[in-house]
């Protein structure tokens, strides 16, 4: 499916009436993973592909090639939409330009653009500041407007202003990036569910984006639940990483003290139904044929 159309698949998915939940995926195995388990679209999340290949905070340490790279790995191994958190665009309006032309030649069917001051840090840590409100709505529109070349994203403007300026300057920031073309709006971190509300009462005419972080500043909803509060667009970005961390250290944890896992083998995945997961044996038929 070309990428143009699978943004075009997030648009009718939500104008048909769809709650679509995204979860974070970080690389090829994650992706494939997510899109055995049903989802319909899905997140590459930056602060998760900081994590997974650097071992870092997400503290903008994330280069443009390093995202669009993992962009191509997840969007490589699944089907699905796949949308992309390019951060600030890495730069200025002219850098938002190439990040955004870079992620979709990747394959990405969307981004998530935000108003922080470069180098960001992950919306659920203290000490954010934003740009400009100009100089944000600028880079929202300098990727609006790549449409007109065939480089189609789902646009989703996200804005950090509910920590670094106020709730009021974050529910402005939202209505302005609808203005300008924004296909979604997202207002980080509200911090109760009578923010949620209100922000989706005084934001309208546009899909609002609620993330859903365990252990993070706003409260854990379910998708039915936030839908009921005007939320059709979720993203969980971190359940996957934060589950995989446990299953790694419980399992590297357990092999040190004992030296095998063979009494473990009920908490792994099987080897023959791992080789489901990768594929196996289409790739053993196409070596057959040609090999």
């Amino acid at each position: 499916m070309p990428t143009a159309s699978k943004a075009a698949t997030i648009r009718r998915l939500l104008a048909g009436g769809a709650t679509i939940n995204m979860p974070g995926v970080y690389d090829a195995l994650s992706a494939r993973l997510a899109e055995q388990a049903g989802f319909e679209v899905l997140f590459v999340s930056g602060y998760a592909v900081s994590a997974a290949h650097l071992g870092l905070p997400d503290y903008g340490y994330v280069t443009q090639t390093e995202i669009a790279d993992a962009a191509q790995m997840a969007c490589g191994a699944s089907h699905q939409p796949v949308i992309v958190d390019a951060d600030t665009g890495h730069g200025n309006a002219l850098n938002t330009i190439r990040t955004a032309r870079r992620l979709h030649a990747a394959g990405a069917a969307g981004v998530f653009l935000e108003d922080q001051v470069s180098p960001k840090r992950c919306g659920h840590f203290a000490g954010k500041e934003v740009v400009d409100r100009d100089e944000w709505l600028a880079k929202l529109r300098a990727v609006g407007d790549l449409r007109e070349e065939g480089v189609d994203l789902f646009l989703v403007a996200r804005t950090d202003a509910r920590a670094a300026v106020s709730l009021e300057e974050a529910i402005a920031r939202a209505r302005a990036a609808r203005d300008v073309g924004a296909d979604a709006v997202f207002v980080e971190a509200p911090e109760s569910t009578e923010e949620l509300q209100r922000v989706a009462e005084q934001v309208a005419d546009v899909t609002r984006v609620a993330n859903m972080i365990e252990g993070g500043r706003t409260p854990l909803l379910t998708p039915h639940e936030l839908h009921e509060l005007g939320y059709d667009l979720i993203v969980t970005p971190l359940a996957g990483l934060l589950a995989t961390a446990r299953a790694l250290g419980d399992a590297y944890g357990a092999l040190r003290q004992q030296g095998t896992l063979r009494d473990e083998l009920d908490r792994l995945v099987s080897f023959d139904a791992f080789a489901e997961i990768i594929d196996l044996d289409t790739h053993r038929k196409l070596g057959e044929r040609y090999g």
